[in-house]
Parts: structure tokens; sequence; C-alpha cells
């Protein structure tokens, strides 16, 4: 089984490129984003602990974590989002481990692991190329106000809170660049996709 992880800063079009390669490659698809969001739902294993370091106040009345009020307190504290990352990232790595081994067993051919976080938790350890999905910085602002209605002082927020440029291509042995038309991005990922 090949495993790729994908990563990228917040507006490159992770999820388009994902869509089509699991339509086209009939890749099988983890995103560690909503693996963090299961994990923490009421009764899983980061629930309690997210719950006893930010308080009551980040639940809704159903007892869920409100995760825009987790996002607006830990984006405007690194340190709390670092707290955060600790309780979540290592169970995610895990749930990842899991995931892997299923496909293992049930003869997948190309898994790919989507993260923001790839380079942080250290997904070369499953990987066997690490893609990053480039997109200039002000397109992926343009995007992003256009998609998912943000104000540009949250998204750049966001942006500062990821890493940057020059540490995404160090990290990386392939990179795609999805500034353009996505027939172009196409051709980027089928010259890849050949080659290994």
């Amino acid at each position: 089984m090949k495993v790729i992880g994908i990563t990228g800063g917040i507006g490159s079009g992770k999820s388009r490129i994902l869509d089509y390669m699991e339509e086209k490659y009939s890749a099988r698809i983890l995103k560690t984003d909503l693996a963090a969001r299961k994990l923490q739902e009421p009764g899983n294993i980061c629930y309690k602990r997210i719950v006893d370091v930010f308080g009551k106040e980040i639940l809704y009345e159903d007892g869920r974590i409100d995760r825009k009020k987790l996002g607006n307190l830990v984006f405007a504290d690194m340190r709390k989002l670092k707290m955060l990352n600790e309780i979540v990232h290592p169970e995610v790595k895990a749930y990842v481990r899991e995931e892997l081994r299923k496909a293992e067993r049930e003869g997948v051919a190309l898994f790919l692991i989507e993260s923001a976080l790839l380079m942080e938790d250290h997904y070369e350890e499953f990987c066997k190329e690490l893609w990053y999905i480039f997109v200039n910085r002000e397109v992926r602002v343009q995007r992003l106000k256009d998609s998912r209605m943000l104000s540009e002082g949250k998204i750049r927020q966001i942006m500062d809170s990821q890493a940057d440029e020059a540490s995404y291509r160090s990290y990386c042995n392939v990179v795609i660049d999805n500034s353009g038309t996505f027939a172009e991005t196409e051709e980027q990922i089928e010259k890849v996709i050949k080659r290994t």
C-alpha cells in the first residue's frame, strides 16, 4: 500500500485534490481534522480532557464541544493552541495507525492522509511521499472569503498559526501548485503518480 501525506495551508484546495484522487485513483482518504472531531465527541477519548482544560464554557447545552468557541479561544492564544494540540494529536496519530492497519488488511492500494500538521506530528513515519499543496497567500485569502465567508482578519489569524511556505517546501518531497486551473493541477498529479 502506498501512503501519501498531503498538507498545505488553509484555502489551498486540498479537499478538491483529495476528491479528485479518490475518484480517479480509488484512493482511501483520511482527514486528520475529521478524525480529531470524532475523538472530541462526548464519550470519546479527548472529550473529557478538553473540557477539564478549557472549561464547560466551550460546550453547547447538550454537552457537545462548541468548535467555534474552542477555535476562537485557541487561535487567539498560541499557548492554548499548544495545549489543545497536546491532547488531540497523539490520539489522532493512534487512530491513523489503526486505520492504516485496516486498509492494509483490506488490500487498499493508495491511502492519503490529509493533515495541516503533517510536519509537526511527524507523519513521515507513515508516508512514502509528502505532498505540499501550494497556493499564493493572496489567492488563498480570496478563496476563503468567497467560500467560507470568513473575515480577512480571521483568515490571516488562522494562516499565521500555520507553518510558513519555506517550512512546507523543506519538509515535503512533492510540491503541487494549485494556483492555476484545476486541469493544470491534475497534470501535475498525473506526472507524480506515474513516476512512482
